[in-house]
C-alpha cells in the first residue's frame, strides 16, 4: 500500500477560487492509495467571540475555500493535532468535524474530549491493517477529560496508544505536530523521544509544524522523519524555508516499510505550489543529506541545539521578566534595545523559576495554578 502524508496546509480567503496547485503536485497525490494532510485551521467562521484567550495568531479556513484544494488532491483524510486546531473553540471544532464528515474526509487527532481525541484511525488495503496516531506538542489547543480538542503529547500516554494499536493492526504510523519553528534539526529530547516511540512499537514516525524540512535517520530500521515542513500556507512574509516542503510517500508491505521524499515549492507570492524541476530537487536532497549528517552524529547536533538556546536565549528569558508587566508595549520594547529589561531580572529570581519547571511536583502545581489564573481572571 503507498500512503501519502503532507505537511502543514492553511489556505486563507484570499485564494479562494484560485487554482494555485500545479499539476505536478497533482500528479504526485495521485500515486498513493490514500492521502492525508494536516488540516493547520479550523473551518470556521471568524467570530471574534468564539476566539479562545492565546498566545499567536488565530488561524481558521472556510469551507468554500479549502473544501475544492482538498478534493482537487483528493485527501482521504486530515490530521488535525496541531496547535491551531482549537482557535476557535468548541464551535470552531466541531463547524471543522462538520465539514469534513459531510465532505466525506476521515480525521484524525481531535475529538470532544480525550477518550475521543486518542483514537487511532484505521487503514485496510491489500490485507494490510494500519494504524494512524496523531498527536501534538501541548500548547492552546489539546483536549482535557471532558474538554475538546487535540490528542497531546504525553510520553506514558501516547506509548499506550502505539502499543494498543500494534496489538490490533500490522503497521502503526505516528504524525507529530512538534518542533522549533524555522529549525531544521530535533533537540536531543526530540530524538530520545521520537526513538522511544519506535522502541515502543511505531513502525514510523512524520513530524511537522517547524514551518521548514527537516532531515530524518533511521533508528531500528524505522524512519523518523522529523519535519515535512508546510505544503501549502499562505501567509505573508515569512521567511524563504517556509515556501520549501516535502511530501513523503510510504510503501507498506507486512514486512517493510519504504519511502521517498519529494520536494515542493510555494511561490513567494502567488503562492503557486509546483515541484519545480530536477534541479530544484537535486538541491533539497543535498539540503536533507547535509541536515541528516548532522543527526547522525550526537556531538554536532548538541552544538547546534546549543547554538539555537544561545540565539534565542534573550526571548525566553524576556517572557519571564518583569519588565513584561508594563502594559505599554513601546516602553518594553524601549527597555528591551536599550538593555535596561535586565535590571528587572534578578538571579534569585530566576533560580526559583527554574526550579519550578525542573521539578516535576512543583511543576504540576505551577501549571495548574496559571492554567487557573488565566481562565479566571485574563479574559
Amino acid at each position: 500500500m503507498n500512503l501519502l502524508i503532507s505537511g502543514d496546509f492553511y489556505i486563507s480567503d484570499d485564494f479562494q477560487n484560485k487554482s494555485l496547485i500545479e499539476q505536478s503536485v497533482i500528479d504526485l497525490f495521485e500515486e498513493a492509495d490514500y492521502r492525508m494532510i494536516n488540516l493547520e485551521a479550523p473551518i470556521t467562521a471568524n467570530i471574534p467571540q468564539n476566539a479562545i484567550l492565546k498566545t499567536g495568531p488565530h488561524l481558521h479556513m472556510s469551507e468554500n475555500t479549502v473544501m475544492p484544494y482538498l478534493t482537487q488532491l483528493k485527501v482521504n483524510a486530515v490530521t488535525l493535532a496541531n496547535n491551531h486546531i482549537f482557535d476557535y473553540g468548541v464551535e470552531g471544532l466541531n463547524n471543522t468535524f462538520e465539514s469534513l464528515k459531510k465532505n466525506k474526509i476521515d480525521y484524525v487527532g481531535a475529538g470532544n474530549n480525550l477518550v475521543e481525541a486518542v483514537q487511532t484511525l484505521t487503514i485496510e488495503k491489500d490485507c494490510i491493517r494500519i494504524a494512524i496516531l496523531n498527536f501534538c506538542e501541548n500548547e492552546w489547543s489539546v483536549a482535557e477529560a471532558d474538554k475538546p480538542g487535540a490528542n497531546p503529547m504525553d510520553i506514558i500516554d501516547n506509548t499506550k496508544q502505539i502499543k494498543a494499536a500494534k496489538a490490533t493492526h500490522d503497521r502503526v504510523i505516528c504524525i507529530i505536530h512538534g518542533g522549533h519553528e524555522y529549525y531544521h534539526l530535533p533537540s536531543p529530547r526530540m530524538q530520545k523521544q521520537y526513538r522511544f516511540y519506535v522502541d515502543s512499537g511505531a513502525d514510523a514516525i512524520i513530524g511537522h509544524h517547524t514551518h521548514c524540512i527537516g532531515g530524518y535517520e533511521i533508528y531500528n530500521n524505522v524512519p523518523i522523519i522529523y519535519s515535512l515542513g508546510n505544503f501549502l500556507f499562505t501567509r505573508m512574509k515569512k521567511p524563504k524555508v517556509w515556501h520549501t516542503g516535502l511530501t513523503v510517500l510510504l510503501k507498506i508491505n507486512k514486512k517493510t516499510i519504504d519511502f521517498e521524499l519529494t520536494a515542493h515549492f510555494q511561490d513567494y507570492k502567488t503562492f503557486q505550489i509546483g515541484l519545480q524541476n530536477p534541479k530544484f530537487q537535486n538541491k533539497v536532497k543535498s539540503q536533507i543529506y547535509s541536515i541528516n549528517n548532522t543527526i547522525s552524529n550526537e556531538r554536532l547536533l548538541l552544538e547546534r541545539w546549543e547554538q539555537l538556546i544561545l540565539e534565542n536565549s534573550d526571548n525566553y528569558l524576556d517572557i519571564l521578566s518583569p519588565s513584561q508587566f508594563f502594559y505599554n508595549k513601546i516602553i518594553v520594547l524601549g527597555l528591551k534595545k536599550l538593555k535596561l529589561n535586565y535590571l528587572f531580572m534578578h538571579r534569585k529570581q530566576y533560580k526559583a523559576i527554574l526550579n519550578q519547571f525542573r521539578c516535576e511536583a512543583h511543576r504540576d502545581i505551577a501549571l495548574a495554578a496559571i492554567k487557573r489564573f488565566i481562565s479566571k481572571y485574563a479574559k
